[in-house]
Parts: C-alpha cells; sequence; structure tokens
C-alpha cells in the first residue's frame, strides 16, 4: 500500500514536471518567433526607408492605391500639401511617424525612429523623446526599452566607447556616429538632455538596466 502511494505521487510528480517542460518550451518557441518576426520587419523597413518621399503633381482625387500596394510598410502619410503642386509624404511604420532610421552593427541593430514615444511605440521599435531633429545640431534623445531578449535597446549593454552608430533622417542624409560616453544613472536623471554639443549633432541613448534599478546612457557625436 505504500509503495502504491509512493508511485502515485511520483506519477503526479512527473506530470508536473512535463508539464512544466512543455510550457517553457512553448514560450521559448513563442519568443523566439516574436524576436525573429521583429527583427525581420524593422530589417526590411531599414532596407527601403529613404527619407520622406516627394510626389509631383498629385491631383485631387487620384488614386494612390498602386502606389500603396507597392509599399510593403504602407508608409504613406499626407503632410498638409496643396492639390496640383508637388507633395511630401512622411513614412510611417505601423502606423507610427517615422523620423529616421538607426543602425548599430556592433550589436546587430537596424529600427526605424518612431517619432513619438507612446506606450505602443516603444513596443513596436525605439522613439524619439526630446531634442533637435535627427541629424542637426544639438542633442537627441532616443528611448527603448530593454527586454533581455535582445529586442530594442536590449543589447546595449554590449556596446562601448569608440562603437559606431548610424543615423538616416527623412531628408535621406546618413551620419555616423562615435559614442564617447556611458554611463548609469537614476530614472529622474534629465540633467544631460540639454548639454553642449559645440554645435554639432549629438544622440543619447537611454534604456533601463537589466533589473530596472537605473538607466544606461550612452552619448555619440557626428564624425
Amino acid at each position: 500500500m505504500f509503495e502504491s502511494k509512493y508511485s502515485k505521487v511520483l506519477t503526479v510528480i512527473l506530470v508536473i514536471v512535463i508539464v512544466a517542460i512543455i510550457g517553457l518550451l512553448g514560450f521559448l518557441a513563442y519568443d523566439y518567433y516574436q524576436n525573429y518576426v521583429v527583427t525581420k520587419d524593422t530589417s526590411e523597413f531599414v532596407d527601403n526607408f529613404q527619407g520622406d518621399i516627394t510626389e509631383g503633381d498629385i491631383k485631387d482625387g487620384e488614386d494612390t492605391e498602386t502606389s500603396n500596394e507597392a509599399n510593403p510598410f504602407n508608409q504613406i502619410k499626407d503632410d498638409n500639401t496643396a492639390s496640383n503642386t508637388s507633395s511630401k509624404k512622411q513614412q510611417t511604420y505601423k502606423g507610427f511617424g517615422v523620423l529616421g532610421t538607426m543602425e548599430i552593427p556592433t550589436i546587430n541593430f537596424r529600427y526605424p525612429v518612431l517619432e513619438k514615444v507612446t506606450k505602443k511605440s516603444i513596443e513596436t521599435a525605439v522613439a524619439f523623446l526630446y531634442g533637435t531633429e535627427l541629424n542637426q545640431p544639438g542633442n537627441s534623445v532616443i528611448i527603448g526599452h530593454n527586454y533581455r531578449n535582445g529586442l530594442f535597446f536590449s543589447n546595449n549593454k554590449k556596446l562601448n566607447v569608440g562603437d559606431k552608430i548610424y543615423i538616416t533622417d527623412n531628408e535621406g542624409k546618413k551620419l555616423t556616429y562615435t559614442i564617447y560616453n556611458k554611463f548609469e544613472t537614476t530614472p529622474e536623471d534629465t540633467s544631460f538632455y540639454q548639454r553642449d554639443t559645440g554645435g554639432k549633432p549629438e544622440i543619447t541613448l537611454s534604456t533601463c538596466t537589466d533589473d530596472s534599478s537605473a538607466r544606461l546612457i550612452i552619448f555619440a557625436k557626428a564624425d
């Protein structure tokens, strides 16, 4: 009788272990799939990004379906243009306006920089928080999540002074930035947002540390 009860206990434990393993494998598979999809989508967007799109002589009521179909990201958004004149269209990514793209080869980072910080936008890519326009004199602060899974700014901790960052803006201009400072600070610290850049374009990358207790900050300036 004792052996029978012992056998039942072992069976229950075995079932629990099997269910836990299946759950873990399912979670890992979903995480891998999510990483693959996000990385694929953002990389394709960066490959196709050329800045704002200028179109000439668009007339009232003109059918734009063909141009939209040719654009896999549906990147066209009106920018207060008049009819019968050249018009400029801002590209979008998954419904969010895009200011440019960022590439960091050291960590295989290739993402659009979204123009507004919202809960949804920073679950989609990285976003512009503060400062001048991209690639313009002054400091631009860009924030992103650290999910500790390789997405967004999760690998910023692997960056070092001297690493390169490439920013392409909506004019199609691409600048190279070199990291010159990396440090941690409190979540409330914004003292470095307004800093003297000597008339050069600079960017600040901000994300949480792995334990979310502080912010990991990276400064980079245009070469």
